[in-house]
């Protein structure tokens, strides 16, 4: 597995090879330190760790810090690339060309927090209507039974917190890979908001 931590910078266009203008959204891929390697004899399956952002010392612990070697400083962000396609070792930088030649991929973030919302948002309920009198505009409507047993089941579509989760988006195309600006540009929804840390990995389902 090909993959890298980046920065969702925001959207733009471009011009595709026939002319035709493609928006993208731009991801900054700082470099990617390798700062460590997992194995399947001792760890039971072969692995990467790959750290960016350099973190302040006041604000890292021993336990933390231990997960580095001595000659690589600790990092804000750890993350691991399994089966990583490739020969690299500890103290070597990864940047956006790894990309080069990949057509498509995945990529995960922490979607944009939208709060406490009801059921017409959260989870597309149509409604009552809207006239007067109704008195079902936008409820949820029934969640239990009248008889036994006397509570609502588990799973049941109702209001609540909405967004802020991990979210994977398959199968995003990728435009162009510039390396000397350290910058991938991605047809499709990333997501997030602008300026997130977001992970992109090579497409498990497309080529």
């Amino acid at each position: 597995m090909i993959g890298v931590i980046g920065k969702k910078i925001g959207m733009t266009q471009v011009f595709d090879e026939i002319g035709q203008v493609v928006p993208v959204t731009v991801v900054q891929v700082a470099p990617n330190l390798v700062v460590g390697k997992k194995t399947a004899e001792k760890d039971g399956y072969n692995a990467i760790v790959v750290g960016v952002y350099e973190k302040k010392k006041t604000r890292v612990t021993k336990p933390y810090a231990g997960q580095f070697p001595e000659s690589i400083a600790p990092t804000r962000i750890l993350r691991e690339f399994r089966n990583f396609e490739g020969e690299v070792e500890i103290g070597q930088s990864i940047d956006a060309s790894i990309l080069s030649g990949v057509r498509y991929v995945d990529v995960i973030a922490r979607s944009k927090g939208k709060g406490f919302q009801g059921v017409v948002k959260r989870w597309g309920f149509e409604g009552g209507r809207g006239s007067h009198g109704s008195k079902f505009h936008r409820e949820p409507g029934s969640t239990g039974q009248s008889t036994f047993p006397h509570h609502s089941f588990k799973n049941i579509k109702m209001p609540g917190h909405m967004g802020n989760e991990r979210v994977t988006m398959q199968n995003l195309r990728v435009v162009r890979v510039d390396p000397e600006k350290g910058v991938v540009l991605i047809r499709g929804a990333v997501p997030g908001p602008r300026n997130c840390d977001v992970l992109i990995r090579k497409s498990i389902k497309k080529s």
